[in-house]
């Protein structure tokens, strides 16, 4: 890792596979998030995973909030207790559950051996189709093919590591990274970019990949470059939990290396 880090001041991170190792968080891994919050290194994790995990991570994590569904909220702790912010309302969100209804039984009538993701009670905006979670791996032909039917649906979709993400709506982790930014620490995000990394790993990733400076990929994002258009700026050397410690160590010691100023004040829950 070549550029200095000794500016930054908040890490947006994926977590299936970029924190997580064989679906689980590893001591490391989670040593690195108290590390770095310990440190004044604000983490927030921007997922695909449903907003009922990000209910429980907000609680238990030490992060300074989450995002989640791909940027269809946001959570955090405040002096008020949980706060919650959705992109759309509660009307239009279910709306939108009862349109990928009628996507989610063409994909798993044309796609023989994918699942609707075991989390998917706990969203509020997306359909998750399983293509190797809790599912045998399916060739990369029928990942394609559920992306092309939620596109043909006029959805968006997005490949994680393990899941295919459809919604409707105008949104996406990036969407949501400004507005967070903009409501938590009360700057913009495009103005301040170098105060702020990213690392992820898959093709979900890539409006974050494209946007940030600092973005790095944890090294198993290799296996998806070819299907990406923006690729992160540094690989780790090491794989999910062990790249993502890497990113979060190389972080502290550039800023352990300088007088950091004292970390950007929250502007949420202090009405």
């Amino acid at each position: 890792m070549q550029q200095s880090l000794q500016n930054i001041r908040c890490l947006f991170t994926d977590i299936d596979d970029t924190i997580s190792t064989d679906g689980k968080i590893t001591s490391k891994a989670y040593d690195a998030l108290w590390r770095a919050q310990q440190a004044g290194l604000a983490v927030v994790p921007v997922t695909g995973r449903p907003a009922g995990w990000c209910d429980h991570i907000v609680r238990m994590w030490p992060v300074d909030g989450v995002i989640g569904e791909n940027g269809g909220l946001y959570m955090r702790m405040t002096e008020q207790g949980l706060q919650r912010v959705f992109r759309y309302d509660a009307d239009a969100r279910a709306d939108f559950r009862h349109r990928l209804e009628q996507v989610r039984e063409e994909i798993l009538a044309k796609v023989p051996g994918c699942g609707v993701a075991s989390d998917q009670p706990y969203r509020e905006y997306d359909l998750a189709i399983d293509f190797c979670e809790d599912v045998e791996p399916l060739a990369q032909e029928a990942v394609t093919e559920i992306v092309r039917i939620f596109e043909s649906h006029g959805a968006t979709a997005k490949i994680s590591s393990i899941h295919v993400n459809g919604w409707f709506g105008e949104f996406d982790k990036l969407t949501m990274a400004e507005q967070y930014t903009r409501d938590v620490f009360g700057v913009s995000l495009r103005e301040e970019i170098d105060t702020f990394a990213f690392c992820g790993d898959s093709p979900n990733d890539e409006p974050m990949f494209a946007f940030f400076t600092h973005s790095f990929g944890v090294a198993n994002v290799r296996g998806f470059l070819p299907q990406m258009k923006s690729h992160p700026t540094t690989i780790t050397q090491a794989e999910a939990g062990a790249g993502f410690t890497e990113v979060v160590d190389s972080i502290l010691r550039d800023r352990q290396a300088v007088d950091p100023r004292p970390i950007m004040e929250t502007t949420a829950g202090k009405a």
